[in-house]
């Protein structure tokens, strides 16, 4: 049974609250895609501040709370980065098939191309350049792997305590992210393609991110019980 004496901010209300934060990262990029705020001002006033309130919660459940809402967003965010790794290195055959010399298997791709134009959009610079400077480099993979750890975040707000939940969740919402960036101005705004071959390589990618997610998340959650969980989903 859980400790009654400590209050749970793992509440339908708190759970809302810490998925719309985490979720301020991917706004980063679809705001400007729509002209309703720049990707440089969303990060500064929206995003960055949002993750500094979300950390700030979570340290205050550490603190003051039963620590529910401070291990979820602990896994979300290592479950995340985790997917984010295994999605990056399986594409990485087709960003480096010519150099590998295996271009006659694997198709070469660029896809990775986005990742410094992230950084200057964050930076305020051209999204097309003829050379990107290491800022933008750095900083849009830095992005990149915060959409991953958000996402991962999103996840168990979603689902409540991944122990108890199939992993399969995680690939459907790994799909559904990707189903509707598709959607967006994306492919557009970035000059890519929408080929079959596209299509079929970034919805494996994500798939494996999905899965990726949902075991690790189970593999943490398993091994960071440092509370009774709740496993109710999100509104319930």
């Amino acid at each position: 049974m859980a400790n009654n004496s400590v209050k749970s901010y793992w509440t339908a209300g708190g759970r809302w609250l810490v998925f719309l934060l985490a979720a301020s990262s991917i706004a980063c990029l679809l705001f400007d895609f729509y002209g309703l705020c720049s990707m440089r001002a969303f990060t500064a006033y929206i995003f960055l501040p949002a993750m500094v309130v979300l950390f700030a919660i979570a340290l205050f459940d550490r603190q003051r709370g039963d620590r529910q809402l401070w291990r979820a967003v602990l896994i979300g965010l290592a479950g995340g980065l985790l997917a984010a790794v295994a999605y990056d290195v399986f594409r990485l055959p087709f960003v480096f098939a010519k150099e590998w010399g295996i271009a006659s298997i694997v198709p070469p791709m660029k896809l990775f191309k986005v990742f410094p134009r992230f950084g200057a959009m964050v930076l305020g610079q051209p999204t097309e350049q003829s050379s990107y400077s290491l800022a933008a480099h750095i900083t849009g993979w830095i992005y990149h792997f915060s959409n991953g750890a958000t996402f991962g975040v999103m996840y168990v707000c979603l689902i409540g305590d991944p122990t108890r939940r199939h992993w399969g969740w995680a690939v459907l919402m790994a799909l559904g992210l990707e189903l509707g960036m598709l959607l967006t101005p994306y492919a557009h705004f970035f000059n890519i393609p929408l080929t079959t071959r596209f299509v079929i390589v970034t919805v494996a990618a994500h798939a494996i991110f999905g899965v990726g997610l949902g075991q690790c998340s189970r593999w943490l959650g398993q091994r960071w019980m440092t509370v009774p969980p709740v496993a109710s989903p999100i509104g319930a």
